[in-house]
């Protein structure tokens, strides 16, 4: 890769990253699902313009931002109210494993042993997390995260029968479903939602233009320029910073601890999703056609 390009990867893990710190942050004044609510307005009121959705496919994107958007990020940001950050950003690694063994369950992809292996050590970090004593009257946060890392895998599973339909159009598409999805959630599940919005202070609205902008439109657009340039195998492995500035982030912006108990579960965590999402490691000897290692 390019060394700019390896910055621009790197920074789509950073940013990403601090989204958790960030929303955090806001969470400190609007409530969950409000927060996404207002994200997904800010993201689809920007690219509605410039990367329509084609209307042949509103149905299933309907039910694509329900899942992957409205349910996702409704299950996940409530749990992040509960826990740190942190924490939370460790827990969403089971992501990867989850959509590993959806994609087997329906496109009968091939898990390899490593792979195999990578799941079995993620899923024994999140086990060593949730040990954690101080979340014992937490746990329900935990679960939420969990859950939503499981709505996520499920919804990459909706998109991927989609088919192709171009980065921009789909993040366009689901912002502009999810946005109203969620604004109903919010107005079933919380309360005070005008009373929020009026006396939102410049920081409150500052979480909801990274979160909206920053996070989602800008970030995503540089991901997917470096997924047309690159193979996955080549781009996935940066995202694995992404724990790592959640957790850093979360220490030096918001007061955070990590106790040893968490942070070995979360670095199982991240070695498990590394053994899955890399394909090519340093000491498996390349076969050549003739059978000789290369």
């Amino acid at each position: 890769m390019k060394p700019i390009d390896v910055l621009l990867a790197i920074s789509v893990a950073v940013l990403w990253g601090m989204g958790f710190i960030v929303a955090k942050a806001g969470m400190s004044h609007f409530s969950p699902i409000l927060l996404m609510a207002l994200r997904f307005t800010l993201t689809a009121s920007i690219l509605v313009w410039f990367f329509r959705p084609p209307p042949g496919l509103f149905k299933q994107l309907f039910w694509i931002s329900l899942v992957s958007a409205a349910l996702q990020y409704s299950l996940t940001f409530n749990g992040v109210r509960g826990i740190d950050a942190s924490t939370a950003a460790l827990l969403v690694q089971l992501e990867v494993p989850f959509g590993l063994i959806l994609a087997w369950l329906a496109f009968g992809d091939r898990i390899r042993p490593m792979q195999a292996l990578g799941i079995v050590i993620a899923f024994g970090g999140a086990v060593l997390i949730i040990g954690e004593p101080r979340l014992s009257g937490n746990l329900v946060y935990a679960f939420l995260v969990i859950g939503g890392a499981f709505t996520w895998a499920v919804g990459q599973i909706m998109i991927k029968k989609l088919g192709n339909l171009g980065g921009f159009r789909l993040i366009s598409g689901v912002s502009l479903f999810a946005a109203p999805q969620l604004f109903v959630a919010s107005f079933l599940l919380e309360r005070d939602q005008i009373v929020q919005i009026q006396t939102a202070s410049f920081a409150a609205w500052g979480a909801v233009i990274y979160l909206g902008v920053i996070m989602t439109a800008l970030a995503y657009g540089i991901w997917y320029r470096l997924l047309g340039h690159y193979s996955v195998n080549q781009v996935m492995p940066f995202l694995l910073l992404l724990p790592v500035t959640s957790v850093f982030g979360g220490i030096f912006f918001l007061g955070e601890t990590l106790t040893i108990k968490i942070a070995s579960g979360g670095c199982l965590a991240i070695i498990g999703v590394a053994m899955i999402t890399i394909q090519r490691w340093p000491w498996r000897p390349q076969i050549a056609k003739d059978g000789s290692n290369i």
